[in-house]
């Protein structure tokens, strides 16, 4: 039986209450009110649901480049960078950048992993031994799906992936699909594919926000690396206003994998609220992987992200949740419970 103390972020809409978790055998046994001195502020961990980690070989070498020279396939940076690299070098990189996001608060990440079953069998081997998991959306081929956890496809104009759709539906795992990044002459053909989940969707359009919701597709916004990229700004609000919407922070060439700063941006540059972004950044992609985890409430994974109230920075904010999703750095992170 363990017992954590301070203000803690309950249930979907991130309560404040005083008190303690009660956790016994890594699950939720009860959330009690109690007077506590402990300033530590308790929240969902973090689950990043877009990345690209294998990118972790190549951190920096696409700025300033566009959209196709960076990550396009078959021949951007990216690819070459990925087809040349040694494949302990590869593994350790994709170990690193997998402890940096545990230690910052993410329990685990939805990666889009390149070059089939080696792909995926690489980026299993770096987080064995290490306290994250990745779900891992395979590609390139059917057989990663006795690797991988689903299928992640580049965009609909790229292939015909009419396969990988079938051979995910057989498996009963999530097929996941890029769409709507450079513009929005993919979104349809990606929505014919009766998707699991569509990544970006920056020019979506209200036509395609109306499918979105008569299919229930859930979306991943990724909005600084469509930044940094200069494709556009994702239409976040009216996502949220359609569908279930999580954050991701994509690929790893362009930005640090910190939630942290994915949270930040959101709330700063959109129209929502920062429980909204609270819960883009922890519920909403757990409830698309089929996780255990998310939201603080009796039963579920004690799956934590402790921050130190206290801290020069935090101590004193009027609001917890606007200072976790606005304020809050991955130096406040005093622990992450997976």
């Amino acid at each position: 039986m363990q017992e954590l103390a301070g203000t803690i972020l309950v249930g979907e809409s991130f309560e404040p209450t005083r008190g303690r978790v009660v956790i016994d055998d890594g699950h939720i046994e009860a959330i009690e009110e109690a007077e506590t001195d402990s300033t530590d502020i308790i929240l969902p961990a973090f689950v990043n649901a877009h990345t690209h980690i294998g990118d972790s070989v190549a951190k920096d070498a696409a700025v300033g480049l566009s959209l196709d020279e960076a990550v396009v396939p078959p021949d951007s940076l990216k690819h070459r960078r990925l087809q040349s690299a040694d494949r302990s070098d590869l593994v350790t990189a994709m170990g690193r950048t997998l402890r940096y996001m545990h230690r910052t608060g993410t329990l685990t990440c939805l990666d889009f992993r390149e070059f089939g079953v080696d792909g995926a069998r690489a980026l299993r081997d770096a987080a064995a031994p290490l306290d994250i998991e990745p779900f891992i959306f395979g590609s390139d081929e059917l057989g990663v799906l006795d690797v991988a956890d689903g299928y992640g496809a580049s965009g609909a104009n790229d292939a015909d992936f009419t396969a990988e759709r079938a051979g995910c539906s057989d498996r009963a795992v999530p097929f996941a699909i890029h769409a709507g990044e450079p513009n929005a002459t993919d979104i349809h053909p990606a929505l014919d594919l009766a998707p699991d989940l569509l990544i970006h969707m920056v020019h979506a359009r209200q036509e395609h926000l109306d499918r979105v919701a008569d299919q229930s597709v859930p979306i991943v916004a990724c909005p600084r690396a469509n930044a940094v990229l200069e494709v556009g700004r994702p239409p976040i609000r009216e996502l949220l206003d359609h569908t279930t919407v999580a954050l991701g922070t994509d690929n790893v060439m362009l930005n640090p994998p910190n939630m942290f700063r994915e949270m930040a941006y959101t709330a700063t540059h959109f129209d929502v609220s920062a429980r909204e972004v609270l819960g883009m950044a922890t519920t909403a992609g757990a409830d698309i992987a089929g996780l255990d985890c998310g939201r603080i409430a009796p039963g579920r994974r004690a799956a934590l992200t402790v921050l130190d109230g206290d801290s020069d920075n935090l101590a004193g904010s009027a609001d917890p949740v606007e200072a976790v999703v606005r304020r809050a750095t991955p130096l406040d992170v005093d622990r992450v419970l997976s």
